[in-house]
């Protein structure tokens, strides 16, 4: 009997967290153009994508969240975005440097 009750109570809960989201929109890649008004972005998927950027645009760095970095071409980012007018606005930039830390050389074992 109770769970009668239980299971579309739950179902309409999780079902309400879902729209919670907003209408923004995410663009995952490498940029590969950058410039004060807009980023190109080539996506996993080998597409690109651009994406307007503005004087509200927050830009954060993965190991400076705090400074006033912009990404550069080679960069990895993770966009929030808004869609006006078929077009991408950016809110925020997410990006960390394409640099990668060498791995250290293995030790090579004595015969």
């Amino acid at each position: 009997m109770w769970l009668r009750v239980i299971v579309p109570l739950a179902c309409c809960c999780i079902s309400t967290a879902s729209f919670a989201h907003g209408t923004d929109q995410h663009v995952l890649g490498t940029v590969t153009a950058i410039d004060a008004t807009h980023v190109e972005v080539k996506t996993p998927m080998g597409g690109t994508v651009g994406v307007r950027v503005n004087k509200q645009t927050q830009f954060k760095e993965k190991n400076n969240p705090k400074g006033a970095n912009v990404p550069v071409v080679g960069d990895r980012v993770v966009i929030k975005a808004t869609k006006n007018d078929k077009l991408l606005l950016a809110t925020e930039i997410h990006f960390s440097s394409a640099t990668r830390v060498p791995v250290p050389p293995q030790p090579v074992p004595v015969q």
